[in-house]
């Protein structure tokens, strides 16, 4: 059975519609239950973009692209970081799998198709901890032969879990202490890339609402592993200035796979050469000092 999507929007009505209209197009769209969890404002600024987002939206059931679409608005904003925890919780229980797309991500037309082939494939892998369909340009080892490759990293781009992996996380990072104090678990941590441990900290201490760190926490806890693929199903497009969570940059740019094979899953060992690639493609927890000092700052100025 194909796992269904949800996708999260909220105020990017352009970037919204390139990726349900780029959804649409895939293989398997008209067998697949989706549903689309849009937030309300945040203020009034916000209102007149989550309308229009909702107007397009609205739109959709008549021209059935999917084999059913459910369409839940929120009456108050909850952020990104609820909306996901609540709408994934809830429809992973009811189906026990689930693929998650937020509104500025354009897919290959095999997404759905690698998604669902990589979900049955690793299910019973108890290493394994989520599918991601987005890779950026890691470098590839010309030895490499496998199609995908492992990482101590999930990946919040165009994503994919089982009930019983979403479930191992608690959200409120109740043994933060514990991870504070101890050395070893913030290298660990950091496995994933430079800036981990910072952004946990900053999660804990209020100055982002990640719900992604808090999964990536779990994940190295349990030292379990993320399943890129060599080439990318996801491209970012949201990296425009537009977005509540993100600036503009071209880093994590990636060309969509355009290829007609099926991707082959395998089983390949980690590959620390690509893990090093991986880790080095995010920051430092410096980038998290500089956060910390601009808001104070900004208090500094008001004062």
């Amino acid at each position: 059975m194909l796992a269904p999507v949800v996708i999260f929007v909220y105020a990017r009505p352009d970037h919204t519609q390139r990726t349900i209209e780029a959804l649409a197009m895939n293989s398997l769209a008209k067998n697949t239950e989706v549903y689309i969890y849009s937030d309300a404002a945040k203020n009034e600024k916000a209102i007149e973009k989550v309308n229009q987002v909702r107007e397009y939206i609205d739109s959709l059931p008549e021209r059935k692209l999917f084999k059913s679409l459910n369409i839940i608005k929120a009456d108050s904003n909850n952020g990104l970081a609820n909306s996901v925890i609540l709408g994934v919780s809830k429809i992973i229980e009811l189906h026990e799998k689930v693929i998650v797309v937020e509104d500025d991500l354009v897919s290959s037309s095999d997404f759905l198709e690698y998604m669902n082939e990589a979900l049955d494939y690793y299910e019973h892998d108890n290493k394994i901890w989520s599918i991601s369909g987005y890779t950026f340009n890691v470098k590839i080892p010309s030895d490499y032969k496998s199609e995908i490759y492992l990482s101590y990293r999930g990946c919040s781009w165009g994503w994919a879990t089982w009930s019983n992996r979403w479930n191992k996380v608690d959200w409120e990072v109740n043994d933060y202490n514990q991870f504070k104090k101890d050395k070893k678990l913030r290298n660990n941590f950091n496995r994933g890339g430079r800036d981990m441990e910072g952004m946990l900290d900053a999660q804990m201490q209020g100055k982002i609402d990640s719900w992604a760190i808090r999964w990536c926490y779990t994940q190295s806890k349990l030292d379990m592993l993320s399943v890129y693929p060599v080439v990318s199903r996801i491209r970012n497009v949201g990296l425009d200035g537009t977005g509540t969570h993100s600036g503009i940059s071209s880093k994590y740019d990636a060309i969509l796979n355009d290829s007609i094979q099926k991707c082959r899953f395998d089983n390949p060992n980690l590959d620390y050469r690509i893990v090093k690639s991986f880790k080095d493609k995010f920051g430092t927890n410096f980038d998290y000092f500089v956060i910390g000092i601009k808001r104070l700052i900004k208090r500094m100025i008001r004062l």
